[in-house]
């Protein structure tokens, strides 16, 4: 049976912890920023990392485990 080929979308957007984990940045930062509040506009600026089956998903799609 031949490899999987990573999704180059996913990679373009994901990356792979070393502990297994997929590490993205959050949407909705790029414009009209003035109408959200101090709050949510600092924790739009962290990384976060996937959960559950989604992290599991883009994993496979990464070419992790």
């Amino acid at each position: 049976m031949t490899k999987q080929k990573t999704k180059k979308a996913v990679v373009k957007r994901m990356k792979l912890t070393k502990t297994g984990k997929v590490k993205f940045h959050h949407a909705f930062t790029s414009h009209l920023m003035v109408r959200r509040s101090r709050k949510r506009k600092r924790n739009l600026r962290r990384a976060e990392t996937c959960k559950g089956k989604i992290n599991a998903n883009m994993a496979m799609l990464l070419g992790g485990r």
